[in-house]
């Protein structure tokens, strides 16, 4: 008899499948039935876990967030007390690796909130908070003497800026092809750099 995993781990498998699909397709092309090929169980028992596909995709997104608040802990730890000559690069830089967050929160979290029991809702918006409060610290440690309606000023200029980053760094080549023919220029630009040209701006 195969040995039963842990709830935690059983949950984390069926995120890391579905994170290995995002990479690979789209939103709506990703069924229950897909991660559960990636995963050691069947589709019935991915339902003891998640009552959604969405459910499935928030629970990505509130691990995400919950690994960015990590990092901004970490660089407030290093930055507090240390005259940092880079603010803007220093809290651009939190947001390497963070691409699915990005992704997630750009294309599809609409639809995944409203497809989502509240329980799971407040687990992700828990998650989220937390990420703000961590970047508040960072934004002290990294800028000291800052007052707090600045720092209002800057959060609130810097959360919304992430929820339409992704599409412009990772246009697809259909959107290249529709630019191209109308004369838009696109540059390409990284995640980081175009977070530290606003932060730039705001700081």
């Amino acid at each position: 008899m195969a040995k039963r995993l842990p709830e935690k781990e059983r949950r984390e498998e069926i995120l890391n499948a579905c994170a290995k699909l995002y990479q690979e397709k789209g939103f709506r092309d990703i069924t229950i039935r897909d991660i559960s090929t990636e995963t050691s169980f069947s589709r019935p028992s991915i339902y003891n876990y998640f009552e959604t596909k969405e459910e499935i995709f928030l629970g990505l997104l509130t691990r995400e967030y919950e690994m960015w608040t990590d990092e901004l802990i970490r660089l407030a730890g290093v930055c507090a007390g240390e005259k940092v000559s880079d603010p803007a690069r220093t809290i651009a830089g939190s947001l390497v690796g963070r691409e699915t967050l990005l992704k997630i929160t750009a294309m599809n979290l609409y639809e995944i909130e409203d497809h989502s029991r509240m329980e799971r809702l407040v687990e992700f918006k828990t998650a989220f908070r937390t990420s703000m409060d961590a970047f508040d610290e960072l934004l002290k440690a990294v800028a000291p003497g800052m007052t707090e309606e600045r720092a209002e000023h800057v959060r609130m200029a810097f959360f919304p800026f992430l929820y339409g980053i992704y599409p412009y760094a990772f246009p697809t080549d259909k959107q290249l092809e529709a630019m191209e023919k109308t004369g838009i220029k696109w540059k390409r630009e990284t995640i980081c750099g175009m977070a530290e040209g606003l932060l730039r701006q705001v700081l």
